[in-house]
This record gives structure tokens, C-alpha cells and sequence, in this order.
């Protein structure tokens, strides 16, 4: 009696031990970040994905939380239309283009195949509406019509698009056109890279959630033949399946797959999930919530506004004394690891004094923030004003001053 007692504790053992060992083998691949002095690294986790590559990233401190095969090259289809949006309101901002402005279509735009909003030849929209119809419909037409309005050519400001994606640091990026449609081998990204992409457009131009947001509008076609009403249906569907969804834009061709780039707010936290290769539409969108969830249940994001106000720092041998001094913008630290934000030290260090000439925005310190005894962060102090070295007179009109006084 007692053999078999002790025979069925060894079988119980080996089947709990063999149960751990499955279901280790199928947890997959998929990780998320540890949050470290850069903002980046990795842990193991559970999720996985049917999609071959992934990321999903915090857009304010461009920490990754989850990454599968991120640096993996890879079609883009029309989640190429990101770069060309980051252009779009890179011109708008210089003031090269305005909104208002009038686009006539061109033979070339017209005769783009795939999604197109059906520009006529010789049709006139604004840089507004052309707008919409690549961010909700995904108009290829409009793609290069917008092109061609910025840069001369598509030629041209495909180049543009390079050069940015190489300021970017996009290392595994390069655009053969300005809409996707292309098959050239040349034409590639990584999931990485669309995530850097999609990272400076919604930071750096966030009206463009003016346009992401979009569900269904009509549009107005003025051509020879009239006019006629047409109605831009949004390709992101996650609109509608995810509430805290903000965009940002999808992609598929038979060589690509399906691709999105989605982003979405909750709680002060935007978050970016690229999903590249997806085997259908419903995978895509699937699997980008997913990301989505997981990075909105796993994060908290700490931010001070550093609006108080600075001490003057003094000034040797300047025409002033002393200069105002600003902390250069908000601190921002996402944690992963539950840590307990009220033991968040905020210490300020500022230089003994600063030395004539002084420009405008020079480094006069930093804002340190520390947490359990580690420097998590810091944010420069800068001065305000710039503050001339001090000549004989100025000294002699200090002295008389104080003597007066």
C-alpha cells in the first residue's frame, strides 16, 4: 500500500513538472519593456501574436513595451502615407503650404491604381480635403497629388521622404513612392521604424487627430462633368471596435499583407502598435487592440509640468547681474513595475554662476528626479535671456547707481 502511495506522488510530480515544461514552450516570443535609464529592454512575456512582426510604444517617452521581430524588413503598403502626412504638416508649419491653399490634380495623380478617392484630371481640391482622403480613405490619387504640390514632383519628394526617415534614425527604411502601391524590394520598412514614424507625427503634429478620427465624410468632386458628392469611408475600423482609439493608418497589399499603425489615449498614456504581415483584415485589428490593452493595463505615466517658478542665476561681468532661468519642459516617466510615484525626489542643480556672454538658452542646471536611490530622469534648466558682457560704463553706471541709491 505504501509503494503505491509513493508510486502516485511521483506520477503527480512528474505530471505537474511536465505541465510547467509545456506550457513554457508555448508562452511564444513576445516581451515587454523593463523600463531602464534609456527607456528601453526587455522581459518575457505571455501574449502572443499570428502576426510575424510587431511593437507597441509609448509616444511621449518612446519607451517599448513589446516588440516581435521588430527590426524584421518588411512591405509597408499605404502605412508609407505617414511619412508622407509628416511632410504635409512639415510644410504646413513652415508656412510652404496652408490648408486653404487649391491642388489641380494631375494626369499622373489621377492614373494611381489601388484605394483612391477618384480624382479627375484637372480637378482642384484643398490641401485640407487632400488631406482627409489620405487619412480616411487612403487615396492614392491624393497621395500624390499632395506630392506633387509640395515638391515639384513625386520623384522629389519621395527623396524628402528619405532624408527624413534618415533624421528619423529609421536605419531599415526606404521609399521608392509616396502612396505604397509599389513592389520594388526597395520599397521596405520595419515595424520599428513605422512606429518612429508614426511616433513624430502624432507628437509633432497632433491636429492630425483632427483628421484620424474621422469616421465617414462626404467630399465634393467639381469636374467638367459636374459635381458630384463622395463619401470618405475610414480604413481604420478600430474607430468603432476600440473606444480609446485616436488613429492612425492601415495598409495591405497581396505582397505586404496587412499592416496597421494604431494609436490610441487613455489616462494621459498614447500608445502606438504597429502590427506588419497580418495574415487578414481581422487579424490586424485584432491583434493591434490586443497590444493596445496589454500596454494601457501595464503602464503608468508620471509627469510633472516643471511650471514653478526658478530662482535668478547670477551672472559674472554681464550687463545684468542676473537672468531669469526656466526648466526646458515637462518630465515624463513610465513605469512598468508599480513603483510608488510619491517617493518620486525631485532635487534641482544649478550652476555656481554663469560667465558672460550668456545666449539665450544656455544650460544654467538640470531638475533631477530620483527614485528608490536611482536617477530615473532630468530636464535642463535654461536661461531665458541672453545677457551681454559688461564694459566700462556699465560698471561706472552700476556704481553711480548704488551711490545714489
Amino acid at each position: 500500500m505504501r509503494l503505491k502511495k509513493k508510486a502516485w506522488c511521483i506520477f503527480t510530480v512528474w505530471i505537474l513538472l511536465a505541465s510547467v515544461i509545456m506550457a513554457s514552450v508555448f508562452m511564444g516570443e513576445t516581451v515587454y519593456a523593463e523600463q531602464g535609464e534609456n527607456g528601453t529592454g526587455a522581459r518575457q512575456s505571455g501574449m502572443q501574436l499570428t502576426s510575424p512582426s510587431a511593437i507597441l510604444m509609448e509616444a511621449s517617452t518612446g519607451t517599448i513595451l513589446f516588440e516581435k521581430n521588430p527590426d524584421e524588413i518588411r512591405s509597408p503598403a499605404s502605412i508609407t502615407k505617414i511619412m508622407t502626412l509628416i511632410l504635409t504638416f512639415e510644410a504646413l508649419e513652415k508656412g510652404r503650404i496652408k490648408l486653404e491653399d487649391e491642388v489641380v490634380t494631375s494626369g499622373y495623380a489621377m492614373s494611381m491604381g489601388g484605394s483612391q478617392v477618384f480624382l479627375e484630371e484637372g480637378e482642384i481640391q484643398t490641401v485640407d480635403t487632400l488631406i482627409k482622403c489620405i487619412v480616411v480613405a487612403s487615396g492614392n490619387d491624393a497621395s500624390v497629388a499632395m506630392a506633387e504640390f509640395i515638391a515639384g514632383s513625386e520623384a522629389e519628394f519621395v527623396s524628402q521622404m528619405n532624408d527624413k526617415a534618415a533624421q528619423l534614425g529609421m536605419k531599415n527604411t526606404h521609399f521608392m513612392d509616396c502612396c505604397g502601391l509599389s513592389s520594388d524590394a526597395q520599397h521596405h520598412t520595419t515595424a520599428r521604424d513605422v512606429a518612429i514614424m508614426s511616433r513624430e507625427l502624432i507628437t509633432k503634429y497632433p491636429d492630425i487627430y483632427n483628421y484620424t478620427k474621422i469616421w465617414m465624410e462626404d467630399i465634393t468632386h467639381v469636374t467638367r462633368q459636374g459635381s458630384k458628392n463622395f463619401t470618405l469611408s475610414s480604413t481604420n475600423k478600430l474607430l468603432k471596435q476600440y473606444q480609446w482609439t485616436t488613429g492612425l493608418k492601415t495598409g495591405s497589399t497581396s505582397q505586404a499583407k496587412y499592416c496597421f499603425s494604431a494609436t490610441a489615449s487613455k489616462d494621459g498614456i498614447d500608445l502606438i502598435a504597429v502590427i506588419m504581415g497580418a495574415p487578414d483584415f481581422k487579424v490586424r485589428f485584432a491583434e493591434a487592440r490586443s497590444l493596445l490593452e496589454y500596454g494601457f493595463a501595464m503602464t503608468r505615466l508620471y509627469v510633472d509640468t516643471n511650471d514653478n517658478e526658478l530662482p535668478l542665476m547670477k551672472v559674472k561681468g554681464g550687463k545684468q547681474e542676473k537672468v531669469e532661468v526656466v526648466a526646458d519642459g515637462d518630465f515624463r516617466y513610465l513605469d512598468v513595475n508599480g513603483a510608488d510615484f510619491s517617493q518620486i525626489e525631485k532635487i534641482y542643480e544649478f550652476s555656481e554662476a554663469l560667465e558672460a556672454p550668456v545666449e539665450a538658452g544656455t544650460q544654467a542646471g538640470r531638475v533631477v528626479y530620483r527614485l528608490g536611490g536611482r536617477e530615473i530622469g532630468s530636464v535642463p534648466i535654461r536661461t531665458m535671456d541672453s545677457v551681454e558682457k559688461a564694459h566700462y560704463f556699465d560698471y561706472l553706471k552700476r556704481v553711480m547707481l548704488a551711490w545714489l541709491i
